[in-house]
């Protein structure tokens, strides 16, 4: 039980520098460079995902599994349905109950960052 709370706890962090990431290119492309709130949270989430595998895979879980491509796409595939399920708390939160898009996005964040941690930890790296 010890080891899930660390690994869960390093990939609390990783997903700090995710969440920074997201935030940024999703505020620089909303906000500067006018793209749709989607679009733009879509590319966050793209970029954050990528960096957060990378990290994940050496520090969280520590794997040493040379199918990077095939850790690559399943992370990304749990992370594909953590953005369905970011978008779709956006669009409840921020669409129909009017409450601000960022804070709407921050709620998101905290609720799908479980379900990346336990899947990611039965499936994905489920061997180290």
């Amino acid at each position: 039980m010890d080891q899930i709370i660390i690994k869960f706890l390093k990939f609390c962090i990783v997903g700090f520098s995710g969440v920074a990431i997201d935030f940024g290119v999703t505020w620089t492309l909303k906000e500067k460079l006018f793209i749709n709130k989607y679009v733009a949270n879509s590319t966050g989430f793209f970029l954050a995902a990528t960096s957060n595998f990378i990290l994940n895979k050496i520090w969280t879980f520590g794997s040493t599994d040379h199918r990077v491509s095939t850790e690559y796409l399943l992370f990304f595939s749990i992370a594909l349905f953590g953005l369905v399920l970011n978008n779709l708390i956006i669009y409840l939160l921020s669409d129909k109950l009017k409450l601000n898009f960022y804070i709407s996005k921050g709620i998101a964040i905290v609720a799908v960052a479980f379900w990346n941690f336990f899947m990611n930890f039965l499936f994905t790296f489920s061997s180290n």
